[in-house]
């Protein structure tokens, strides 16, 4: 006699439900019902709180990509350069020296990256993405320490328990981090596996940088990965505003535009 099958929390459908999106643009009710073995009233609550959230956006029977779905990292790359740009570039002053760092994987990240390689000399950085370490070894006087891990090809990133648990061998004293929203809650991802591993990086690191342009602002996300406090920066093209703003200056968050 086989086993019963395991039940899926609301957190895992809703993860569930915002991966299924990534790969088709819509879903029916009655498709996400079988595919969950649950309910159709119990798909219809999942997604009236994930449109709530604006991971989502419902339909008459069903439930589409939203409009800021965040897109992968190749098409990313090519959007907002000129803005990541200002913001790699001011990122890079605060970084000296014989530095430790944790560099989490993205776009701004990235461009990030490529200006340590050029800038900086006898870095040591920690990360889980290849476009990271793959920018840094162009200079042979950094060190690179990459993460292990289940490998992600639509982000070109390392995630799971494994990494986790490699990064508790690891302290920094910086994490640089990229969000793909911005809210009085914290900075977050779409992606679950990648936001508990930035999650992870701010609790290993003595202060966070965020490195997000003005598009991420108020703009709600899957994974909220963590919150605002005194050691976090922001690195933006423009000042936040708003319950944003509000939320930073209560915590006593920092931001700085480039």
């Amino acid at each position: 006699m086989n086993p019963p099958e395991m039940k899926l929390t609301k957190s895992d459908r809703h993860s569930r439900i915002v991966a299924e999106l990534r790969a088709t643009p819509t879903l029916r009710v009655n498709e996400l019902a079988n595919l969950l073995n649950v309910s159709t009233e119990t798909v219809r609550r999942d997604l009236a709180e994930l449109d709530e959230r604006g991971l989502i956006n419902r339909t008459y029977g069903g439930a589409m990509r939203p409009v800021s779905f965040e897109p992968a990292l190749a098409e990313r790359e090519k959007l907002m350069v000129e803005e990541r740009e200002r913001i790699a570039a001011a990122a890079v002053k605060l970084v000296e020296p014989n530095d430790i760092l944790m560099i989490g994987g993205g776009a701004t990240t990235t461009i990030f990256a490529r200006r340590l390689a050029a800038e900086r000399d006898h870095l040591t950085v920690i990360t889980h993405a290849f476009s990271i370490a793959m920018a840094l070894a162009s200079n042979p006087f950094h060190k690179v320490l990459m993460l292990p891990g289940q490998y992600d090809s639509r982000e070109g990133l390392i995630h799971g328990p494994d990494t986790i648990e490699a990064l508790q061998r690891y302290r920094a004293g910086k994490a640089f981090l990229g969000a793909s929203g911005l809210t009085a809650e914290g900075p977050s991802d779409a992606g679950v596996g990648p936001g508990l591993i930035y999650g992870a990086m701010m609790r290993r690191s003595s202060e966070t940088v965020i490195l997000a342009d003005h598009t991420k602002f108020d703009r709600p996300s899957l994974s909220v990965f963590g919150p605002w406090s005194p050691q976090v920066l922001l690195v933006s093209d423009q000042e936040p505003a708003g319950e944003l703003h509000v939320a930073m200056l209560e915590t006593g968050a920092r931001h700085m535009v480039a």
